[in-house]
């Protein structure tokens, strides 16, 4: 017999041994019934002061699981003659590709960055060096932005797509089982690059070819039908399909479709800074001040506000990371942030941000308005220090009082920080909302509006800025057959899990219009 039970618990030390003893005495089942349990889902209640762990339990009474190697999807079955070109290695490309050799057929990447142990070198000595790499950085390179983040699984996105498939992949390529079941479950920037190097193996032993360094610079076209790519401005790949999942730093894509006549649409996205406190100050905050800080991980927070019908709200949180150098041009600032599987720093940093809107930044009428908007603001950030990959900071009380800081707190951005007036450069659409924001905040967080609560900026590559026009059913550009934009770059997801659930239906509708012909 399978019995599912809920359980409300303290927060405290649980294995599965104590939770046997605790079913057994709560439900009165013996302890020697019951032969395994598993954990369907797991969250943590801290809305008051009495903190609960919530369990969802499968409880196996008399009988055990029947273990199947479910997740064994690679080495896939050999792949047909059929090619599927996949512009981008980042989750959407990867999944896509994923999909394409579940179903028999050639991926062919290319992606322009590195693969992920050189990009790593790449990215130590940006550092040293002071100065980005255009081609090989945080946001382009094998696993994409993505690769760098928390590895954050959480979506709203249930109802698009095989999200248990996807969860179940990740772990076959090395993540922690605990994703299968955690309400809010995520990776760690310190496991992804062995689980990219995993599955970059499948991709090859299974027949897919993957060309790093390599850059899309045209499309080869025929009437109104995409054959295949130019890359590196030479080399000519022909293909039964292309699918682009270039991400929604590749600006250089977007300039390349309107120059090509192609349909592309401003979108909504969202810019500001991102926040960074001690992290155990926010534990405190979140957890009331609990007595059992020592079993809860660190703690996160979501805050939205509304500034004069202006969404402003908390983006990315990462507790217990670190702030990161994200832009991919010379002479601009972006940040994001990370954290590692056991989220251990001594800070918490999220984007806080404002919701940009198209008709905010209607310069010419152009789909690309928006997308100069955010080159305008991470110009403006570098401006303000001219430092290299040094960034711009404030201390939030200074930026609510509309003065510089004289001296800022201790920061998790490596390159360092500086302290600038932000209330004085950052664009009124954007630091006024922000400020309203912040006292809002205030008057019923005032743990979070602290002395040392900084804001460094400037946090800008939330989401794609532009949408890729695409067929709601084909699913291809409503221009150009055989063309499938995909992923965040394209408009069509947000974070790791939507981007890679959008590049695994597109595959898949890919793959049933190939092998019907």
């Amino acid at each position: 017999m399978i019995k599912t039970i809920d359980l409300y618990l303290e927060p405290n030390f649980y294995n599965e041994q104590v939770l046997k003893n605790i079913i057994s005495q709560k439900y009165n089942i013996e302890a020697q019934r019951i032969k395994y349990i598993k954990v369907v889902k797991k969250s943590i209640d801290a809305r008051n002061v009495k903190i609960k762990l919530f369990y969802r339990l499968l409880v196996y009474i008399n009988e055990y699981p029947e273990f199947s190697d479910n997740l064994a999807y690679f080495p896939a079955s050999k792949v047909t003659n059929k090619r599927v070109i996949v512009v981008g290695m980042g989750p959407a490309g990867i999944f896509a590709s994923l999909k394409l050799l579940m179903n028999g057929i050639k991926p062919i990447i290319i992606e322009q960055g590195k693969e992920i142990y050189e990009r790593k070198k790449d990215i130590a000595l940006m550092y040293r060096q002071n100065e980005v790499n255009e081609n090989s950085n945080y946001c382009y390179g094998e696993g994409g932005a993505g690769a760098f983040s928390d590895g954050k699984l959480f979506t709203r996105s249930n109802k698009k797509g095989d999200i248990s498939l996807f969860l179940r992949i990740l772990v076959q390529a090395g993540a922690n089982e605990d994703i299968l079941s955690d309400a809010y479950p995520h990776i760690g920037s310190d496991k992804l690059s062995r689980i990219l190097k995993n599955i970059r193996k499948w991709i090859l032993d299974s027949g897919g070819e993957i060309y790093f360094s390599t850059k899309l610079t045209d499309f080869i076209i025929e009437s109104d039908t995409c054959k295949g790519i130019i890359a590196n401005n030479s080399e000519k790949i022909f293909a039964d399909a292309v699918i682009l999942a270039t991400g929604h730093s590749s600006r250089d894509v977007y300039t390349l479709l309107v120059s090509r006549g192609l349909s592309l649409e401003a979108k909504g996205f969202a810019m500001g800074v991102r926040v960074e406190h001690l992290q155990n100050k926010i534990n405190l905050m979140q957890y009331h001040g609990s007595k059992y800080l020592k079993y809860l991980p660190a703690a996160e927070y979501k805050i939205t506000e509304q500034v004069n019908g202006r969404g402003v709200y908390s983006f990315c949180m990462c507790p217990g990371g670190f702030i990161l150098p994200a832009m991919t041009e010379k002479n601009t600032i972006v940040v994001n942030g990370m954290s590692n599987s056991k989220r251990n720093s001594q800070f918490a940093n999220s984007g806080f941000v404002v919701e940009i809107r198209p008709e905010d930044c209607i310069k010419y009428g152009k789909a690309l308005d928006l997308l100069e908007f955010q080159v305008e603001l991470e110009k403006l950030a570098y401006n303000a220090v001219q430092k290299g990959l040094v960034a711009p900071a404030q201390r939030i009380v200074d930026f609510i009082s509309f003065r510089l800081s004289n001296n800022l707190p201790k920061s998790s951005y490596m390159p360092g920080i500086y302290s600038s007036p932000m209330h004085e450069w950052l664009p009124s659409l954007i630091k006024d909302k922000l400020r309203e924001a912040f006292l809002k905040i205030k008057k019923r967080m005032p743990d979070f509006i602290t002395e040392d609560a900084i804001m460094v900026g400037v946090e800008t590559r939330t989401s794609s800025p532009v949408r890729i026009a695409r067929n709601a059913t084909t699913l291809e550009h409503v221009q150009l057959k055989n063309l499938y934009p995909c992923g965040e770059g394209a408009g069509y997801a947000g974070g790791i899990t939507s981007s890679a659930i959008d590049g695994m239906n597109v595959a898949e509708v890919i793959s049933n219009k190939l092998i019907s012909k």
